[in-house]
């Protein structure tokens, strides 16, 4: 398999956290999303896939697209050290969770709408950033409020075995730390987030451990 990734693509980083934890070797092909204007812009990149947007993972000739339908493939192609719980309320809950931050507060702070937000509509950086940590608050906000008041919550999102949840919960932690949140309103999160912290399946996903960390 080969992941088109790069190393402080949230998107990317969640994948990254689910081969590993399946224990799935992939090989890394880094994809500069600001060098020379982006490599994921490229003509070369636009045919593996269209969307131009980071991940794709290539497996067996076919290329698919898009964080959550990677990991959805990969846990219906590799059964071991399962994702989702095996219960249709448990998954139903798991993919809201994900979907809480892949779909309702990722998008929002996503590298092609901050450019908008700078170029088209000429925002200063002063208030790209209030744009960025007001949706990054809003959306760990929801986070706590579905893990802490459920007591389906356990070491982890959802239980004591990391999940679909916890693959997107440690990127978006990430990404709202490295734009100055404060993350003390956000305690059931930031426990989680320990919690992943100490397996060697997050840590080997984390930024600083890819080829292409700057």
């Amino acid at each position: 398999m080969k992941l088109y990734t790069y190393f402080r693509s949230s998107a990317a980083y969640r994948v990254r956290i689910a081969l590993n934890l399946k224990g799935l070797a992939y090989d890394a092909a880094p994809v500069h999303l600001l060098r020379n204007g982006g490599e994921q812009l490229s003509d070369a990149y636009r045919a593996v896939n269209p969307a131009m947007l980071v991940p794709a993972l290539e497996d067996d000739g076919n290329v698919i697209g898009q964080s959550l339908a990677i990991i959805e493939y990969l846990e219906e192609t590799h059964a071991a050290t399962p994702l989702l719980p095996s219960d249709a309320l448990g998954r139903a809950r798991v993919r809201a969770l994900a979907l809480t931050v892949a779909a309702d507060t990722h998008p929002l702070g996503n590298l092609r709408v901050l450019k908008y937000l700078t170029g088209q509509l000429g925002v200063t950086e002063e208030v790209k950033l209030g744009w960025q940590q007001h949706w990054l608050r809003t959306g760990m906000a929801a986070l706590e409020a579905l893990l802490a008041n459920d007591a389906r919550t356990g070491r982890f999102s959802h239980g004591d075995t990391p999940t679909l949840a916890d693959c997107c919960l440690v990127p978006q932690v990430f990404g709202a730390q490295r734009f100055g949140v404060d993350m003390s309103p956000y305690p059931t999160v930031m426990r989680i987030h320990a919690a992943c912290a100490e397996l060697p399946a997050f840590q080997q996903a984390h930024p600083s451990q890819q080829p292409d960390a700057e």
